[in-house]
């Protein structure tokens, strides 16, 4: 966090980017009205979550998204409600959404705006009706050559960038009270949502996430689909051998956003592994592995799907999954020990028949 900013009370969220900007002496602003923009979609998200119960956003919308999950009504709402004010912003040429099966093309903006955005308009949708934290991830990418992309393929390789690429991510979540963290590189820093003011407010600048925690976050009703190397590193941190080390401690959500919320603030490792139903992961790159590694390695932890660091794969669709394992730094290192001492070789494309279906389709669209 700038020096300049520190002692100073109610530094909002919009005066945290503007004094960014201000930074970079070729800054044209599009990056801060483009955050500008995704931070009403949550302010606006917030206000439908809260009012779910009354106005009868609970319960499924009787349609699935693209991904086969349940589909509320309150997130075909909150999915509406980003690419409204994503695309107004005039600031972006591609969107892609979780809850859409195609890449969106802003045709009207194809040759100027220099931004692509991914996001889940909503994580943890199937948490709603029983009040759980649910939260919305976003990931924003430089367009290298927005005014030479011409054709809808050219536009779907602008967007497919390795995650250490990105300009800023993020997420907000939607609990006990509304925070957004984001991340533009220089660190990671968390907003909370003063309803007075109507405004983010700074309230943890410059995140760091310890070395080791003692929490593990897992879905661990499938431990018996993990891959070897899962099982061995969580029986470690169960039952240690090393009797002067505690057990870790379960903490699952079922919510990404709030798992790795936790995962920042107090430390501890968050995975997502492969399974035989998913033998490719779970977890989609460009707007759920990709941003939330960019933010847990911003605060100084590790991102890796066992074999690789997350933030080094170059997707090939847009829907590509991947394994995830993310969090404190010597935690990681830990459990990739273990990917070393079994040699298991990661998964292969062919693994899962459907993902080439699921990843493949686009089309220039106006929204």
């Amino acid at each position: 966090m700038d020096e300049n900013l520190r002692g100073l009370d109610s530094i909002t969220l919009t005066r945290y980017v503007l004094h960014g900007q201000r930074a970079h002496n070729h800054a044209r602003g599009d990056l801060t009205i483009l955050l500008t923009a995704v931070q009403l979609a949550c302010k606006v998200t917030d206000v439908c979550v809260r009012r779910s119960g009354i106005a009868k956003l609970y319960g499924l919308a009787g349609i699935g998204n693209f991904q086969s999950e349940s589909e509320k009504d309150l997130k075909t709402l909150a999915n509406d409600t980003f690419k409204t004010n994503i695309e107004a912003c005039e600031k972006v040429s591609i969107m892609v959404s979780e809850s859409e099966d195609m890449a969106l093309v802003l045709d009207r903006n194809l040759n100027s705006a220099k931004y692509a955005i991914a996001f889940d308009p909503l994580d943890g949708s199937s948490n709603i009706d029983a009040n759980i934290s649910v939260g919305s991830i976003f990931a924003v990418y430089r367009l290298q050559d927005a005014g030479g992309i011409r054709t809808v393929e050219e536009a779907t390789e602008a967007i497919l960038q390795k995650g250490s690429e990105i300009a800023a991510a993020g997420y907000a979540m939607y609990g006990s009270s509304t925070s957004l963290v984001i991340s533009t590189g220089d660190g990671v820093h968390a907003f909370t949502l003063d309803p007075s003011l109507g405004e983010f407010v700074l309230t943890q600048p410059s995140l760091r996430i310890k070395d080791r925690g003692n929490i593990y976050s897992v879905n661990e009703g499938n431990s018996d689909e993990w891959n070897e190397s899962t099982r061995l590193y969580v029986n470690s941190i169960k039952f240690p051998i090393d009797e002067t080390r505690k057990p870790y401690s379960l903490r699952y959500i079922g919510t990404m956003v709030a798992d790795i919320h936790r995962t920042l603030l107090y430390g501890g490792v968050f995975m997502y592994p492969t399974d035989r139903l998913h033998r490719r992961g779970k977890l989609r790159l460009l707007y759920e592995a990709f941003p939330m590694a960019f933010l847990i390695e911003n605060a100084g932890g590790k991102a890796t799907t066992g074999w690789e660091r997350i933030l080094d794969i170059v997707p090939t669709t847009v829907h590509q999954r991947a394994p995830v394992y993310m969090g404190s730094k010597l935690d990681v290192e830990d459990l990739l020990g273990f990917f070393q001492q079994t040699g298991e070789q990661p998964p292969s494309i062919c693994d899962e028949g459907t993902l080439d279906e699921d990843d493949l389709s686009f089309e220039v669209k106006g929204i």
